[in-house]
């Protein structure tokens, strides 16, 4: 399916019930021919919208940089957003007026800024991760092994293909990660023979689909013009696939792509509740948590920085915060008074 085809069905499902206006069809177009992820396509998609509408429907080209003042003045002042939140409307106009309008603004000025707020990541002890894999099995099982042992983010581990699992080598190449990077980290040995086993299961249902005329998976870009049968071949499925296949009304082809995200945060999240944690739990704090086991196992923090595909070191600092006990190791003078054991 071309893009273009793609865009005139609706971007994003935003205009289910109407023609999609041909600012949006360029809108996407112009972010996937630069490869950008569908997650930001969605949220740059759903910024420009919010703009759009809070100038009454006004097309860009009359509006300029006072508008977008107002605009990210508001999402501050009145909605109160996190300054990430801002930051990424902001980056969303600007993608708006430089690469699909192609009259970029000028300095964008006098923007009441949204507060940064200093935030911890929540981070479990190993045995609170050992009590919350017992509530978990199957797939779930599995995926939230590689998120732990690997650091991967939730949509990394689904999107993981056949091919990028090396198990001679115990690593894991994740493809087109955040900011479009790839990276190599480790293939848990925990993991291995159930994951192993997995994939003979998974092989017989592709095996069984291909048998049945179906077998095809969505490749990236442009690779399905390029190797017109590979979306069938063993190497290139997904390692979770849903269990249900998709069905290309035009073609008529069908394939199964991985398993919807919220199929593993709705199982995570009765499993946290049976293990009696009272922390806020999330498939992300599985990534925090590796890193913070590997900074305290005494690996070095560039390591945990290319591990964790982090662009800067200072973002993978964060976690240095457990390397100590609570106050930065500082001893609570509270500890050092001789308490009578016959006082009450």
């Amino acid at each position: 399916m071309n893009t273009a085809t793609e865009t005139r069905r609706g971007p994003l499902g935003l205009f289910p019930n109407q023609a999609t206006p041909r600012l949006y069809d360029r809108i996407v177009e112009t972010l996937r021919v630069r490869h950008y992820s569908r997650r930001t396509e969605e949220a740059y998609v759903h910024w420009i919208r919010r703009y759009l509408e809070f100038h009454g429907h006004q097309h860009p080209r009359h509006l300029g940089e006072r508008d977008v003042n107002r605009f990210l003045t508001h999402l501050a002042v009145t909605e109160h957003v996190a300054a990430s939140t801002q930051n990424q409307a902001l980056s969303a106009l600007l993608f708006l007026y430089e690469h699909v309008l192609e009259q970029p603004l000028d300095r964008i000025q006098g923007v009441v800024r949204a507060r940064r707020s200093k935030r911890l990541p929540v981070v479990l002890t190993i045995d609170e991760v050992t009590r919350v894999m017992t509530h978990l099995d199957g797939n779930r099982w599995l995926i939230a092994m590689l998120l732990y042992g690997g650091g991967l983010r939730l949509l990394e581990g689904l999107r993981l293909r056949v091919k990028d699992l090396d198990f001679e080598r115990a690593e894991i190449t994740v493809r087109e990660g955040k900011g479009d990077k790839d990276r190599v980290t480790m293939l848990p040995q925990a993991v291995i023979s159930p994951l192993q086993k997995h994939l003979k299961c998974v092989r017989l249902i592709h095996e069984q689909d291909i048998a049945d005329g179906y077998g095809r998976v969505e490749l990236p870009h442009a690779l399905a013009r390029k190797y017109p049968n590979a979306n069938r071949e063993w190497c290139w499925q997904f390692v979770f696939p849903q269990e249900r296949r998709w069905r290309n009304r035009k073609t008529g082809d069908q394939g199964r792509h991985h398993i919807d995200e919220s199929l593993f945060s709705r199982s995570l999240k009765n499993a946290v509740r049976q293990a009696g944690l009272t922390k806020r739990v999330t498939s992300h704090t599985f990534r925090h948590s590796f890193a913070t086991h590997l900074l305290t196992d005494g690996y070095d923090i560039r390591t945990v920085q290319e591990l964790l595909g982090h662009k800067d070191v200072r973002t993978t600092m964060i976690y240095t915060h457990v390397l100590n006990r609570g106050g930065r190791g500082v001893r609570s003078p509270a500890d050092g008074l001789v308490r009578d054991p016959d006082a009450r």
